[in-house]
């Protein structure tokens, strides 16, 4: 009989941060449906950060004072969960690619970089900030799907900006029935989640700086071929992690119904797993053509409206699996889509105001809509071209969108309404 209790507590740490907290518990678990951080439930309202490990590098991309005082903004904003790329695959000087890169070859890394994460989780756990880190990437501007592809002889890369938006797709649709490339991957799950933080002497399984593992940004199965495939894979990732740290939550980084090709059993199944701890989705406007290409204004009403459409059934299945739900990615462009720091945000702020209270709202009803990450901070960045060149600051677009397209500035009016919204979540 006294085998019991230690296999309820063995079941409950194997299925991902679902155990019951307790009161001085550092790690973010799931109880009942909501996030639960030292016993109390934890709401929030974050940013995408991608390039923070790339500030924190002692190399010459690397900006430690910037960092710090980013780091700082944020908290003064009330923001303490960063979504972050864990780094970079392939090769450099490619178009539409960020660099540097972390994982330069198969299994090979720069050491920079890695101190670099290491540096980042480290300024992270000082402030009492979490990231949520995300291991792959089904886009061009970080390597991920395309990258372990080429590594495994699948020919050149085609960049969508290039050879357009299908080829890219089509070539990316290869990589989840690839099972040399999807070993690469597992490789490097297993060198991150594995490793210990040289700053702190902290394994990363132990970092209480850590939110979650996420799987990918946007992972997609890229076909109809490939559902059952990319839901066996998800699974198989996610039991991985799982198998190399007991301690921290599992997500998928998925967009939801748009990203399983608006297939609602995929998207329950790959949120369904006991591993997976919470429901994610992302919700973009302009590039779901919401809202007119020319004038984001005209078109905010409608974003409203689809944006309730598309958040309800993504809710209704949190219920249903009893897990939080996180909006990790959403963004609005300023004013007639211009991109210099100073232009309006007239539109946008009021798409935030409308999307972050919706946060607060599920907080005082104890509702499973936990938090959401906008996209993205860009801080005190100064772009130096449209499109982003090696030596050109950070900011939050990638680079292959217009630097300043979706980023909020230290100075936007924006930052206002999200300092606000934090303020009421306490």
């Amino acid at each position: 009989m006294k085998l019991l209790p230690a296999l309820l507590l063995l079941g409950a740490l194997l299925v991902g941060g679902c155990s019951s907290a307790p009161e001085t518990d550092p790690f973010v678990r799931v109880e009942n449906g909501q996030f639960i951080l030292d016993g109390k439930p934890y709401y929030f309202i974050g940013t995408n950060f991608w390039y923070g490990p790339i500030l924190g590098t002692p190399g010459r991309d690397g900006d430690r004072e910037r960092l710090a005082r980013e780091l700082d903004a944020l908290a003064d904003c009330g923001i303490t969960n960063l979504r972050v790329l864990v780094g970079a695959d392939g090769g450099t000087g490619v178009t539409s690619k960020i660099e540097p890169t972390l994982q330069y070859a198969p299994g090979k890394y720069n050491d920079d970089l890695l101190d670099g994460l290491d540096f980042f989780l480290w300024e992270l756990g000082k402030r009492g900030m979490k990231a949520v880190l995300y291991l792959n990437n089904s886009w061009e501007w970080s390597g991920g799907y395309s990258q372990y592809l080429a590594w495994c002889g699948a020919g050149e890369i085609p960049i969508p900006a290039v050879a357009g938006y299908r080829a890219y797709t089509e070539y990316v649709g290869r990589f989840i029935p690839d099972t040399k490339a999807r070993k690469l991957f597992a490789d490097h799950v297993r060198f991150i989640v594995g490793r210990t933080n040289r700053y702190s002497g902290l394994k990363y399984a132990d970092d209480p700086a850590i939110f979650s593992w996420q799987i990918g940004n946007e992972p997609r199965p890229f076909g109809q071929e490939n559902k059952e495939a990319f839901a066996q894979w998800i699974g198989e990732t996610a039991r991985l992690i799982r198998s190399l740290d007991p301690n921290h939550m599992i997500s998928t980084g998925s967009e939801g119904l748009y990203g399983c090709e608006s297939d609602a059993e995929l998207t329950e199944r790959i949120h369904a797993f006991p591993e997976i701890a919470y429901v994610n989705l992302h919700i973009w406007p302009y590039n779901w053509q919401w809202i007119p290409r020319d004038n984001p204004a005209a078109g905010l009403d409608n974003a409203l409206d689809e944006t309730d459409k598309y958040i309800a059934p993504h809710l209704d299945l949190a219920e249903r699996l009893r897990k939080p739900v996180v909006i990790e990615e959403f963004g609005f462009p300023r004013d007639s889509v211009h991109f210099e720091r100073g232009t309006p945000t007239t539109a946008r702020d009021a798409y935030y105001a409308s999307l972050l209270e919706r946060i607060v709202d599920s907080k005082n009803r104890q509702g499973v809509l936990a938090g959401c990450n906008f996209w993205g901070w860009g801080g005190e960045a100064r772009p130096a071209h449209v499109y982003w060149q090696r030596g050109d600051d950070y900011c939050g677009d990638p680079a292959q969108e217009q630097q300043g397209l979706n980023s909020v500035f230290d100075d936007d009016p924006t930052i206002a309404i999200i300092r606000d919204a934090n303020a009421r979540l306490k």
